[in-house]
């Protein structure tokens, strides 16, 4: 025991290091799982998943039957549209929006096209299936400009205008340019924002899950009347946890989101890694504190739901801050991954360096030293 005392803290470090590699290595369950979750699960998140309005089953009623209506029709067109049915029953229509089989119910009034070329007013209706806000927000705002820019067309039509008279008409010149993502790819954006999340769920479940096994197999008194020091137990822990997170995202990036998406990583890698590092230390101090109040895995696991879903959900991903009440708002800074988001994108797309993410990254160490902190004093506590 006192030539073990007498060892350097840095042997100590390397054997508990060593431990905590070979302990994971055993699992090949949970290492088929990580491996899953860095490579397979990322590019069904960036190649599944859209936020944008893409062929939208519409199905059209037509009681007109005019060269106007046939035209309005017309121009519900892919992508945003995919007019695949036509019916006159109004019962029909309904049951296929009430069933899902249709997403969008276009129906022109008979005398539309004689409304219109008479210049009075000319009803439609379209009825959309909001059950995804987005999608139906997004094909709400299509349709009203499809339908906007038709009655212009026609109504110049009726002057016998033409579509470069309209080009002459005073108006506002709309200039718009898109950056960081100028093709405004959603995989892109679902295919980082997906790996940030993965690395959020392991920073917090294998720390725990590392300490847990421990406390299940009593080898936790056992390395506590040794002579490591709590900080001596749990760093090792975290190491070699970060190392395995920190390697799983370098999979992720060279692996499928460039090769196969064609991210551009506009930045520095070397700050990307540096601030993933300290992110996964920042978040592991919550696997920790998960771990110490656990008694067992499964007790571990439900925690760190608990812990995970208010981070994942307002980390700012889906919802921006802007957006939220004032209260939810400050629960939200109060998330590392808030932070890791805003370092994460801004580093691969928008290339900015250490100068402009100095804010974020110095409240993510904050946050890190803080839970850290806390986890290894609720550590010690337990079994000092």
């Amino acid at each position: 025991m006192m030539l073990e005392r007498c060892l350097p803290p840095w042997r100590r470090f390397g054997a508990m290091l060593i431990k905590e590699f070979k302990q994971l290595g055993r699992d090949r369950v949970l290492l088929a799982f990580i491996l899953y979750a860095f490579t397979l699960d990322v590019f069904l998140a960036a190649s599944g998943v859209s936020l944008s309005l893409s062929n939208a089953v519409t199905w059209v009623q037509d009681l007109d039957h005019s060269a106007a209506s046939r035209e309005l029709t017309r121009r519900f067109q892919a992508p945003y549209f995919n007019v695949n049915h036509h019916f006159d029953a109004d019962r029909e229509g309904q049951q296929a929006l009430d069933s899902g089989a249709a997403m969008i119910l276009l129906s022109i009034p008979e005398g539309f096209g004689r409304d219109l070329a008479q210049g009075r007013g000319a009803e439609l209706a379209l009825q959309v299936d909001t059950s995804n806000s987005v999608l139906g927000f997004l094909a709400v705002s299509h349709g009203e400009m499809i339908a906007a820019r038709f009655g212009l067309d026609a109504a110049l039509a009726r002057q016998g205008g033409t579509a470069r008279d309209a080009e002459r008409l005073p108006g506002v010149s709309n200039a718009m340019r898109v950056w960081f993502n100028p093709n405004q790819n959603d995989s892109w954006f679902m295919g980082i924002a997906e790996m940030l999340n993965i690395a959020t769920v392991f920073s917090v479940l294998l720390p725990a899950a590392a300490l847990v096994r421990e406390k299940e197999r009593g080898t936790v008194e056992q390395l506590m009347v040794s002579p490591l020091s709590p900080f001596g137990i749990l760093f090792p822990k975290v190491v070699a946890m970060s190392a395995v997170i920190v390697s799983g995202i370098a999979v992720t990036l060279f692996l499928v989101l460039i090769p196969v998406f064609d991210i551009p990583v506009k930045g520095s890698l070397l700050l990307f890694f540096a601030a993933s590092l300290l992110y996964v230390f920042t978040t592991a101090g919550l696997g920790l504190f998960a771990a110490t109040v656990s008694q067992n895995l499964a007790q571990a696991g439900m925690l760190s739901i608990l812990i995970l879903s208010p981070m994942l959900f307002l980390s700012g991903a889906w919802t921006p801050a802007e957006a939220m009440p004032a209260w939810l708002r400050w629960l939200m800074y109060a998330s590392p991954l808030h932070y890791y988001l805003d370092i994460a994108f801004g580093i691969l797309l928008k290339g900015q360096g250490a100068r402009e993410l100095a804010a974020p990254l110095l409240e993510m160490g904050g946050i890190g030293v803080l839970v850290l902190g806390l986890g290894l004093l609720l550590f010690r506590r337990q079994f000092g």
